[in-house]
């Protein structure tokens, strides 16, 4: 058959964010475990797609130290490393440190109800045990003022370095996450009021109360 003219092209920017998101998410939410080998062509498979969105989506999640790649040999789903794990977790946090500054007495009611709303939800979530529900709801809360920001840089740093930091926060959720609704409910306050200092204060407090990683490592 001829083949139409003048048609819209597939973007396969979107194909390989895709491919990336469903492999960044199968790892951070343990349906891939750690040390387990990932092979192209099964992934390909699995997704419906060719290997090379899949290779280039193992690239990506190897800069952000999800994956270990062996050249020539295997690709496997990295374990949590407790300095890997508390770089990144640093380097999140200062990015969020920033966000907030910067965004205290900026936000439009929408926003703050938004951040509000969430935290309504991440208290159920935690409540009944339901973690991918709480990290949903946790990534939204912060997001908000991110995004209000609008600083690229930021958020590539973010896109980075967050799901490390995800993969070893669901063991915190998964244990007790109470803390952080109060944490979540004082920094939404504080935006509010135009406080950045104390806004940027307690969003440092919330990353750094995850647990040591070297007891991550052991659960």
């Amino acid at each position: 058959m001829p083949i139409p003219s003048g048609g819209p092209a597939v973007d396969r920017s979107l194909l390989r964010d895709d491919v990336y998101r469903r492999l960044r998410d199968a790892i951070v939410d343990g349906t891939f475990q750690p040390g387990e080998q990932l092979k192209d062509g099964e992934l390909a498979a699995w997704l419906g797609v060719s290997r090379t969105p899949v290779r280039e989506a193992l690239l990506r999640l190897g800069a952000s130290g999800l994956v270990v790649a062996l050249p020539g040999r295997s690709t496997r789903v990295s374990t949590i490393d407790s300095p890997a794990v508390r770089d990144a977790r640093d380097v999140i946090a200062a990015m969020h440190e920033l966000a907030v500054r910067q965004t205290a007495g900026r936000l439009g009611a929408d926003d703050l109800a938004r951040m509000r709303e969430a935290n309504r939800r991440f208290a159920a979530a935690v409540d009944s045990g339901d973690i991918d529900a709480a990290l949903d709801a946790d990534e939204e809360i912060h997001r908000i003022p991110v995004t209000v920001l609008g600083n690229r840089a930021v958020e590539t740093v973010l896109d980075q370095f967050d799901p490390l930091v995800r993969r070893a926060e669901r063991l915190r959720f998964s244990t007790d996450g109470h803390a952080s609704v109060e944490l979540h409910t004082r920094l939404i306050e504080l935006i509010a009021a135009g406080d950045g200092p104390g806004a940027a204060s307690v969003a440092f407090d919330i990353w750094h109360t995850l647990p040591p990683e070297d007891r991550a490592e052991r659960s």
